[in-house]
């Protein structure tokens, strides 16, 4: 299945890009159109955020010097537009020639360019050389759901491998198989998805290969996280749920979308494989 994309727009064709400030490269894609999809209105059903981590930003001093920094830019699930990656990339490559007075002037210059393109606050935080090893690898939380040998054939998302039993369950569970396509390039996109829940107890089997029929499924990150969400929200009905997936890098920047019944902002903790 594929997310709503309109055709026409320029993306995932050869594009010019400069050196030098430019954010006319940001390209918003907005969330309504996914979210008609999935029954959701103006009324959000979760809080949330979407936390991008940048790793290849670099602008030059007043004197020409490079700087290097690693980025985290944190995107509530309430803004009208998402951003779309490899817009954002050609647009942080625009500062590899250009010269700032310090990195708070980049660090503002990011907040203010993604708020416009997005239609929220973005958070912005740079991390310098010196603070690196702060981003240190972690392992998901929880129990994971990767274990048994389950026997698959279907790669289309399918909602009716969800179901629960007559019990109670409080959990937190991740798996490390979950995949799906890029609408704009068709590549795989890979990711560790992780989800509380209280209520109901949940099938372990039948979420994983749920989770696992998202294999050839076709949207934007933060869309399948938001499908993830609403399907378990609808055939479950948990009394509390939480999904967050960590996708893998790609263009240098890595997304990890986080929807909730309660939490609107989750630690920004870094897996393996990012």
């Amino acid at each position: 299945m594929e997310e709503n994309l309109n055709k026409t727009i320029p993306l995932g064709k050869k594009v010019g890009h400069s050196e030098t400030y430019d954010p006319t490269h940001l390209f918003p894609v907005p969330r309504k159109e996914s979210r008609k999809d999935l029954g959701i209105g103006a009324s959000l059903p979760f809080h949330g955020e979407d936390i991008w981590n940048a790793y290849e930003l670099s602008w030059l001093t007043p004197k020409g010097k490079p700087c290097v920094a690693m980025g985290k830019f944190s995107f509530p699930c309430t803004s009208e537009h998402i951003v779309e990656s490899k817009s954002l990339k050609l647009y942080l490559n625009s500062f590899n020639q250009t010269r700032f007075d310090t990195p708070g002037t980049v660090a503002e210059t990011i907040r203010k360019d993604l708020s416009a393109a997005s239609g929220a606050r973005v958070a912005v935080k740079l991390l310098m050389p010196e603070e690196f090893e702060k981003m240190q690898i972690h392992a998901p939380h929880g129990k994971s759901l990767d274990g048994p040998d389950i026997e698959m054939d279907t790669y289309a998302r399918e909602p009716a491998y969800l179901t629960t039993g007559a019990g109670k369950a409080e959990e937190q569970l991740y798996s490390h198989l979950l995949r799906t396509n890029c609408p704009v390039t068709g590549q795989p996109d890979w990711a560790t998805v992780m989800i509380g829940y209280s209520g109901k107890a949940i099938d372990h089997g039948g979420l994983l290969r749920y989770i696992v029929s998202f294999r050839q499924h076709t949207g934007f990150h933060e869309n399948c996280v938001e499908r993830i969400f609403m399907d378990i929200l609808n055939q479950c009905q948990p009394e509390r749920l939480t999904v967050n997936a960590r996708f893998t890098r790609r263009g240098g920047l890595d997304i990890n979308p986080h929807r909730s019944t309660g939490e609107k902002t989750v630690s920004n903790i870094r897996l393996a494989r990012q």
